[in-house]
């Protein structure tokens, strides 16, 4: 299962189920993917595809949005 957190700008933000326990978001469009670590800091984890110029604007994107990223997060993974 692969929940939706948002859209935006056609990147589809979202996260894995049964995944590792560090608070991340997966990042997703027709030009690549990429994961971000929300914990400690806002960090690239790994991508694949996207350009530099790209990443950039999702982590952007990421930083902007990060409260309800972390909310969704725990409704998706209570306790």
């Amino acid at each position: 299962m692969s929940p939706t957190v948002f859209r935006h700008r056609g990147y589809r933000f979202f996260f894995f189920s049964r995944e590792e326990t560090r608070i991340h978001v997966h990042v997703f469009s027709g030009n690549g993917e990429a994961k971000f670590w929300i914990e400690p800091e806002v960090a690239l984890a790994n991508h694949y595809g996207f350009s530099q110029k790209e990443l950039r604007t999702i982590r952007k994107i990421v930083e902007e949005r990060i409260d309800e990223i972390r909310d969704s997060w725990q409704k998706h993974f209570p306790g």
